[in-house]
C-alpha cells in the first residue's frame, strides 16, 4: 500500500516517477488537466497517444505515455467517469486510480501523483471523488510506495487533508 500525501500544485511541475492524466476516452488532449498535461510536456505526449492508443482508452482503464517535458518520466492517463454526463457508477472512478496504481507498478514507478479524478469538468462530486481516491490508493496492493494527491486549489487541498486526517 503506497503512502498518501497531499499538496496544493501545479501536478505538471511534480518530481515524480509518474503523474496521472485525467484523460477523454478520444486520448487526443483536451481541457483541464489533461491539455495542461499536454501543454508543459509538448507534443511527444500526444505522439505517444496515437500510437498507443488508435481505438482511445476505455472509462475506468489506463495506459502509459512518455512525459515529454515534464518532469515526470511517464505519464500514467486514465479515463474517468463524467458525472455529468450521467456515468455515476462510483466503481468506474475507483478503477481509474486502481488501474493507474497497476500501471504504475508494471512501470516500476515508486511515486505517483494524481489530480482528483472527474472532479473538474466531469462534474463529480469532491467530497465524493476525494473519498473515492482515497479509499482506492489505501487498500491497493502494490509496490508503489507514494501516492501524491495534487490538489491545484487551496480549497481542494483543504478538503483532501481533512479526509485524509480523518481516515488515518
Amino acid at each position: 500500500m503506497p503512502t498518501i500525501t497531499a499538496i496544493q500544485g501545479d501536478i505538471t511541475r511534480q518530481d515524480v516517477d509518474a503523474i496521472v492524466n485525467a484523460a477523454n476516452n478520444a486520448m487526443r488532449g483536451g481541457g483541464g488537466v489533461d491539455g495542461a498535461i499536454h501543454r508543459a510536456g509538448g507534443p511527444a505526449i500526444l505522439r505517444d497517444c496515437i500510437e498507443r492508443f488508435p481505438d482511445g482508452l476505455a472509462t475506468g482503464d489506463a495506459g502509459w505515455t512518455t512525459a515529454g517535458k515534464l518532469p515526470a518520466q511517464w505519464v500514467i492517463h486514465t479515463v474517468g467517469p463524467n458525472y455529468n454526463a450521467g456515468e455515476r457508477d462510483r466503481a468506474l472512478l475507483e478503477s481509474c486510480y486502481r488501474r493507474s496504481l497497476e500501471v504504475g507498478d508494471e512501470l516500476g514507478a515508486r511515486t505517483v501523483a494524481f489530480p482528483l479524478i472527474s472532479s473538474g469538468v466531469y462534474g463529480w462530486p469532491q467530497h465524493d471523488a476525494i473519498a473515492a481516491a482515497i479509499e482506492t490508493l489505501s487498500t491497493a496492493d502494490v509496490d508503489v510506495e507514494q501516492a501524491v494527491l495534487v490538489a491545484f486549489s487551496s480549497e481542494a487541498y483543504d478538503a483532501v487533508c481533512a479526509q485524509l486526517d480523518s481516515a488515518r
